[in-house]
């Protein structure tokens, strides 16, 4: 009589399980080091403490409407471009510190780490939106549209954070080196964000690089949270300025598409 065989999981149902247990893995990590929060948020409360108090009086707007509702979704989503940094540093200890060959020896789906590794770090990111919102409502930052276009501009920024923790992989599974990536990464943080709309108007901007402003991907999300919240919102007869959520929609998902298509190839051979 032959013994009963217990069925396989359904492939869909294993990479899930996989998914699952190495996003647990990387919380427990997370919850040993609560101050990665505090990191992902300290850069956007300077930047919104600085120039949305501050100078909140030193600064027009062409439209009109106060700097501080301004300059809120450019804090909001520089939360986003904060978590590049962090990632791209977990991944890059993950290859140098043998990680990777421990889990080539297990009998999981390499896309499951590092998918379960961005999941893990999304959590990380609400939370530090969380706290960046908490301290916009302090400084006076209101939405002025419905609940439900509120929570659609914290889902478009959540939509951008996941995007920015795939190039943070794809920046580790190319640099490689930690030390490169500290020094790399913190450009993301400061310069793209200047480039935009987030802090000033397009027009306000130099004619040089007024275009890189107008077509930055942060400049069509930060412009669309502005419209969903009521919040004041630069102006301009440029294509990206009438038609943010078109840019927003294929910028996005190029981004999200390549880096993660690219880093799933790229950790495949890690180390081969």
């Amino acid at each position: 009589m032959t013994a009963a065989v217990a069925p396989r999981p359904a492939p869909v149902a294993a990479l899930l399980t996989e998914v699952a247990a190495v996003t647990g893995r990387r919380l427990r990590h997370l919850r040993r080091a609560p101050a990665r929060v505090l990191g992902v948020a300290l850069s956007p409360l300077v930047s919104m403490v600085m120039l949305g108090y501050l100078f909140r009086d030193s600064i027009t707007l062409p439209a009109g409407g106060t700097y501080g509702e301004y300059v809120f979704a450019g804090g909001a989503v520089q939360v986003a471009l904060a978590c590049v940094g962090p990632t791209a540093i977990s991944v890059a200890l993950d290859l140098h510190g043998g990680m990777t060959d421990r889990f080539r020896s297990l009998p999981i789906s390499r896309s499951a780490v590092l998918f379960g590794h961005t999941l893990a770090d999304l959590l990380v990111g609400l939370l530090g939106l969380a706290v960046v919102t908490g301290a916009g409502l302090l400084l006076g930052w209101r939405p002025d549209n419905g609940p439900w276009s509120v929570l659609a501009g914290f889902a478009l920024i959540a939509v951008f954070v996941y995007a920015m923790l795939w190039l943070g992989v794809l920046f580790a599974l190319t640099l490689r080196n930690v030390e490169t990536i500290s020094v790399i990464t913190p450009f993301v943080v400061i310069v793209l964000p200047f480039l935009s709309n987030a802090f000033l108007a397009p027009q306000n901007i130099p004619s040089l690089i007024r275009p890189v402003a107008e077509w930055n991907p942060v400049s069509a999300v930060i412009a669309c949270c502005r419209r969903l919240w009521g919040n004041p919102a630069s102006t301009g007869g440029s294509y990206p300025a009438e038609h943010p959520w078109l840019v927003a929609a294929v910028s996005l998902g190029l981004l999200l598409a390549l880096c993660s298509l690219v880093s799933l190839r790229r950790y495949r051979t890690a180390g081969a």
